[in-house]
């Protein structure tokens, strides 16, 4: 390694940061051992390489010192030819094993990545709707990308980098003190040159950098928001260009002068580190033509001397930075284990049982709830504030109470946040109630598996949300086995087999991020359509039409009374079509069911439903005979 690697080396390594945050600790030592576990194999071999690589480097200089020493004594050439040969097999050896420890660090450090992105991708999985509700999407993607990566280091780096560096400075100390303790000692007085600028020149290159990862961070979010279909609509609707323009500049400029700044700091430490590389290399050739034309060294050891030389202050720089670079790749860890110690609020019995299938009843049985505070369910650095919000934990649900049976249709209706979606989360177990229980089939959800869940529960939210993939990619999230024919099927069933039919790609068609490629209207359609491929027997329509128009809604409502037939059904509505139907419609006030009874009933009651029919559920065509019934 030549003195000018050694100083990009160097300056690189003590430009890292750790956030003045000291992860070591017993417990997360244990945890980087229990990923390493699985890889000890390869990282005995890739430290063996490592320490081989040392011996080889250090043994070309020595080899040619003594082809010098040949020269000079005028000895046989067949010496000169075979130390050049044996030259070139440390020269062959030498790159053998650096291809070896290369592709060790590679395969152990991808295979950390993957292990360490699965672990959290898995787990997140495992993470309540209220987590998600809360935490930053850019914050969290982070994690499975930066952190990892950060991790990933003290594998694929900072192992072998201690393990090799530490022979190689042993080994290079130990052969120049045997050639001239002098030149050795006199080599090492102007190591502080060498490590005093790196230090100072390495923290402002470092500041800068966070400086810049900050603004980049910032540039990001902003693109990433506006360039979404829904942020670019508010954009084009509400926002002014312009500032936006003038914002995003702004920090694109600072980046710029911190990128000039860092490149010409970079280049005024490498200058001056070459600079001492120039100094030592005149101080072992004046000294030690000094000692060689005294006859006190052969002119070999000089050459010796000189070329070690290069690879004594690389290994002592890489050393003293050696506990950066390993706290650096260990709050990677930390902030890895801290999404991974986020113990989930809801979560599968190891006892939990399949639910019955066929028909089934739905219950509510004195539930009450409250929404959980931030400190259970996330943390302070995914949702990129300073300290956790505290409100949280007030009861919503009110000893609500009530029975579906099977093949019923219960309707809830009431003022916006009165708990009617408060009610659906619960039954569809995206949240656990904290007192009372949520039945299904006479089974509490606390007690069932999330696979029989997921094929006895089905909803339809009022957004409709679809994946940035293809129609039949959509559609089989309900059902992956489905065939085509299938989807046809639910399609025709839910009014968009013409529509599709006419899109170039059919069925392959992407239908964009969140849908935003189709309409409002065909966008919940092809949510109806994937409930409908799913076949729940507990169906939950929560404004399930609400973004389509009178013609669509007509055509859907249609659907929608073919897929409830024989099914158990919990319908959120505000349009009096969707619950006129309805076996028993609940009105809900302030997390309470007020009142309860038919259509019929409620008008009579002339109570709440009354009122809120006469000013939220009216239509055009609505009579004075409809109140009447």
């Amino acid at each position: 390694m030549s003195m000018q690697t050694a100083a990009w080396s160097s300056l690189h390594q003590i430009s890292r940061t750790t956030d003045g945050r000291n992860p070591f600790s017993r417990a997360t030592i244990r945890r980087v051992l229990t990923f390493a576990k699985p890889h000890r194999t390869r990282l005995i071999a890739f430290v063996a390489a490592s320490i081989v690589a040392a011996v080889l480097a250090v043994a070309t200089p020595v080899l040619a010192g003594q082809v010098v020493d040949a020269i000079v004594a005028k000895g046989a050439v067949s010496t000169v030819l075979w130390l050049a040969v044996l030259i070139a097999i440390v020269a062959v050896a030498d790159a053998g094993f650096g291809m070896l420890t290369r592709w060790l660090s590679s395969t152990i450090g991808e295979d950390v990545i993957l292990d360490l992105r699965r672990a959290v991708f898995d787990h997140v999985q495992t993470m309540p709707i209220a987590f998600f509700t809360r935490t930053r999407t850019g914050a969290l993607v982070s994690r499975l990308n930066n952190d990892v990566i950060g991790a990933q280091a003290a594998f694929a780096g900072t192992l072998s980098g201690v393990v090799s560096n530490a022979v190689a400075l042993v080994l290079t100390v130990a052969v120049m003190a045997q050639k001239s303790w002098l030149v050795t000692v006199l080599a090492l007085v102007l190591l502080p040159v060498f490590l005093i600028p790196a230090r100072r020149i390495g923290s402002r290159v470092a500041n800068l950098r966070r400086e810049a990862a900050a603004h980049n961070s910032a540039m990001s979010t902003q693109m990433t928001e506006r360039f979404s279909a829904p942020g670019a609509t508010l954009i084009k609707l509400f926002g002014r260009p312009e500032e936006e323009s003038r914002e995003f500049a702004l920090r694109a400029r600072r980046v710029r002068d911190i990128g000039i700044r860092s490149s010409m700091l970079s280049f005024t430490f490498i200058t001056a580190l070459t600079l001492v590389s120039a100094l030592a290399l005149a101080l072992v050739y004046g000294v030690g033509g000094w000692l060689a034309i005294d006859g006190h060294l052969a002119a070999g050891d000089v050459v010796v001397l000189a070329l070690l030389l290069t690879r004594l202050y690389a290994p002592i720089t890489n050393l003293s930075n050696a506990r950066v670079e390993i706290m650096s790749a260990l709050v990677s860890f930390e902030r890895v284990f801290e999404v991974l110690d986020l113990v989930p609020i809801i979560r599968e019995k190891d006892e939990a049982r399949p639910l019955a299938s066929g028909p089934v009843s739905v219950e509510f049985d004195d539930v009450r709830f409250a929404y959980p505070s931030a400190d259970k369910v996330s943390l302070a650095s995914l949702e990129e504030v300073a300290v956790l919000d505290t409100r949280g934990g007030e009861e919503v649900l009110h000893g609500v109470s009530f029975r579906v049976e099977p093949g019923q249709t219960v309707a809830l209706v009431g003022s916006s946040g009165a708990g009617k979606s408060t009610i659906a989360q619960l039954l569809s177990r995206l949240y656990d109630v904290d007192s009372g229980a949520v039945r299904i089939g006479g089974t509490d959800v606390r007690d069932t598996t999330f696979a029989s869940m997921r094929g006895t529960v089905g909803m339809v939210t009022q957004d409709g949300h679809l994946f940035h993939e293809t129609i039949a990619a959509n559609l089989r999230l309900a059902r992956p086995e489905a065939s085509d024919e299938a989807l046809w099927d639910v399609l025709q069933r839910a009014r968009l087999e013409d529509m599709v039919a006419s899109l170039p790609d059919g069925l392959d068609t992407v239908v964009g991020e969140r849908g935003y490629r189709l309409s409002g209207g065909e966008r919940q359609r092809l949510t109806i359509a994937r409930l409908l491929l799913a076949a729940p027997h507990v169906v939950i329509l929560d404004e399930a039409t609400a973004a389509l128009d009178s013609t669509n809604e007509a055509a859907v409502q249609a659907a929608l009374s073919e897929a409830l037939e024989g099914r158990t059904a919990v319908v959120i509505a505000h349009r009096l079509s969707t619950i006129r139907a309805a076996d028993q419609i609940l009105v809900v006030e302030g997390g309470q069911i007020v009142e309860r009874g038919t259509h019929a009933e409620l008008l009579a009651a002339d109570g709440r439903y009354a009122e809120l029919y006469l000013t939220q559920f009216s239509e055009a065509s609505a009579t004075a005979d409809d109140y009447a019934q």
